[in-house]
């Protein structure tokens, strides 16, 4: 065992039905991983990442230090909160909060606002750094707005606010692309103490009047219209209809975002007149540590949206110090999170995070594939990004046209490559770190949700010696304790197990309600097991205390009385040479009670017939995972019906396989909504 070479053992591990259950059943074998990975765990702490802990001696180590943020969350989060953030007024108690009850209480009595922490407090000392890196739907066209220029902006935008009657504690929906004045805009809200509600400009105007109504928003910001992907996009006429069925709204901002005219109405404001017109200073508002800061609606299990509240104090915290932290960033350098505004990563890694660490951010207005392939990696070479973070479906996109589009660019200014979304399989992993990274860059694959408010699994959380495992978020960030549960809510312990993946400790990036409904609050993460958060998400803890995730514990399949997870045979089939994406849903099996349905998107240069690739399929399932675990249809198509942002529909995969496409519910936010009618007419001809 001693010439086992671990590591590279451990990379050809596809998940916890793998040849690893068996090879731990030997001590000797176990002996040997515990040996190994507890040399690698013991990584040393930077001696310039946290100097708030200089005085204290015991901390020798990057565990030892997360190990003081579990056992005094006081202390680790107090000095942080309060040497990372400027505080109008100290809070005098950390934290107050009970999970058993979903009370959640951070930075009691302290007063704090965001705006001045984002940007006024930056300005002396930073005010001719670039901020904001507005990169256009054109390549070449992007525009540069400093700390100085944004402050200007939102100062400008927050004393508009005010005098069309726009006060603290009102609710604002922003509509608008990620762009300098969807930053502004948000920056504004928190200036003067309003609450955003940031609507993904993809969502059609049904969904947002949805939304609207919920918060009973009685402002809207837009724009006239937004070019993507070469496409124009009228998001004034989705705003108008949305409006006409949502009778709260008092007034519509309308920002010309393209030099267009187009038809107002009489609630319209035209947005660059009225901040002509307003002053270039707004005092700011402090706000209580625990004021709502912002709502974001995320799906629900009973298809009515959620709108996740978030706090002042807490989030801020969180947002900083993961940025930080999570990505080893550093002064100066160009962070490039290529993720839309409308989404909780672009609120924590494309405005909050950097913001509040005076770093320039990218704002990415276009599409991955606009006007070719290698628009991602022209971007970086053309901007000289350091850190570039991005989602799996956009990798395995572009990993399927091939690895030219990548290295005819390049890429040598990149030092990080993230990662956050579905889980990360282990091909788009590998190509990430040796195509895009040529083996030079980290790849950081992250967990974590809208309602944690920031990062909470990651290699290496400010551990730059810590070894980097393939398709798994791996270790805990500061605060984060993980655990997992079984269906009766009885801890799953040892390091190989699969569970529920709960969190038992309160961190500061947690959200604090559902927007007006704070029962189905507790209902949602805090009832399923008593006393922890309940991510929705399953898990498995490889050795080494290392986690994988399988997928949401509702895209958990019963085959034949054994529980498969869609995550885990996605992964399998991902790694087929000639597939490029993978997405797995269950259908009624008169025999097995579920069935297998695999949705197969090809690699364009591939020539093997269906009817070879699926019987390679089928048999790569059954020699990794279990007979059982061999797909019942194969169904290959161009594309999966996705969102603009890359999340995959799967309800509409469901009700394909289930032959039930009466109704498929509203589709308008899909990237290409006639991918549905041609996934349709497929299923149609296989099962014919």
């Amino acid at each position: 065992m001693a010439t086992l070479k671990l590591p590279v053992f451990l990379s050809k591990v596809r998940g916890p039905n793998a040849t690893l259950q068996k090879l731990l059943q030997t001590k000797s074998f176990k002996n040997a991983l515990h040996k190994h990975f507890s040399s690698k765990n013991a990584t040393p702490i930077s001696t310039t990442a946290f100097p708030e802990f200089d005085s204290l001696t015991n901390l020798n180590c990057h565990e030892d230090l997360y190990k003081l943020s579990l056992e005094r969350p006081e202390l680790f989060w107090g000095k942080l909160a309060r040497s990372r953030l400027k505080w109008e007024k100290d809070f005098h108690t950390v934290q107050d909060c009970d999970m058993t009850q979903g009370k959640v209480n951070w930075f009691l009595d302290g007063k704090i606002n965001a705006s001045v922490n984002c940007i006024d407090r930056h300005l002396v000392k930073y005010g001719d750094r670039i901020a904001l890196i507005w990169e256009k739907d054109e390549p070449g066209s992007q525009e540069y707005i400093t700390y100085k220029q944004l402050s200007e902006m939102v100062n400008r935008l927050s004393q508009t606010l005010l005098n069309h009657g726009v006060i603290r504690g009102d609710r604002v929906a922003i509509y608008l692309p990620c762009s300098p004045i969807a930053v502004a805009a948000m920056l504004a809200c928190t200036r003067i103490g309003a609450i955003h509600s940031v609507v993904f400009a993809g969502f059609s105007a049904e969904a947002l009047s949805g939304r609207i109504l919920d918060a009973q928003a009685e402002t809207v910001i837009t724009a006239n219209e937004e070019i993507r992907g070469g496409k124009t996009i009228n998001l004034k006429k989705h705003v108008d209809e949305a409006v006409a069925k949502s009778p709260c709204v008092k007034r519509v901002f309308v920002y010309k975002l393209i030099d267009r005219e187009i038809k107002m109405n009489k609630l319209d404001i035209p947005l660059e007149k009225a901040m002509s017109e307003s002053s270039s200073k707004c005092q700011p508002t402090a706000m209580d540590s625990n004021d709502c800061l912002f709502m974001l609606y995320t799906s629900g299990s009973t298809g009515k949206p959620k709108g996740v509240a978030h706090s002042h104090g807490g989030y801020l915290t969180y947002a900083a110090v993961t940025f930080k932290h999570v990505f080893d960033y550093n002064e100066g350098e160009i962070f490039g999170c290529l993720a839309d505004i409308g989404w909780i990563t672009g609120h924590s890694y494309v405005v909050y995070g950097p913001l509040l660490n005076g770093a320039t951010t990218v704002l990415y207005s276009s599409t991955p594939t606009y006007p070719d392939q290698g628009r991602y990696w022209e971007t970086v070479e053309r901007l000289k990004i350091n850190h570039l973070y991005t989602a799996p479906t956009a990798l395995r996109l572009l990993l399927k046209a091939g690895d030219s589009w990548v290295t005819k660019y390049d890429r040598s200014s990149l030092r990080k490559l993230g990662c956050v979304g579905e889980p990360l399989n282990h091909e788009a992993f590998e190509w990430y770190r040796d195509v895009v990274g040529e083996n030079k860059s980290d790849v950081i694959d992250t967990w974590w949700q809208t309602e944690t408010g920031g990062i909470c699994l990651t290699p290496r959380p400010s551990n730059p010696g810590a070894e980097i495992l393939p398709a798994m978020p791996m270790r805990p960030f500061f605060g984060i304790d993980p655990v997992l549960l079984d269906a009766e809510g009885k801890e799953v312990v040892g390091d190989d197990a699969t569970g529920a993946l709960c969190i038992r400790k309160p961190w500061p990036g947690m959200a604090y309600t559902i927007y007006g409904d704070h029962n189905r609050f507790i209902e949602t993460y805090y009832q399923p097991f008593k006393g922890f958060y309940f991510s929705g998400d399953g898990a498995h803890r490889h050795p080494g205390g290392y986690y994988q995730i399988t997928g949401r514990m509702d895209d958990v399949l019963n085959v034949s009385g054994h529980r498969l997870g869609t995550g885990e045979i996605e992964n399998v089939m991902d790694d087929h040479p000639a597939v490029a994406e993978t997405a797995v849903v269950g259908f009624e099996h008169d025999i097995k009670g579920e069935g297998i349905y695999a949705y197969i998107i090809l690699k364009d240069e591939v020539t093997d017939t269906f009817e070879k690739i699926s019987k390679e399929l089928r048999e790569l399932c059954k020699s990794r995972l279990a007979s059982y675990a061999q797909p019942d249809i194969i169904q290959f198509t161009p594309g999966l019906p996705k969102t603009r942002s890359g999340k995959i529909m799967r309800r509409i995969l469901r009700k394909v396989a289930a032959n039930n496409t009466d109704d498929l519910g509203d589709i308008s936010t899909l990237a290409d909504p006639s991918i549905v009618q041609e996934i349709i007419n497929n299923h149609q001809k296989i099962i014919l």
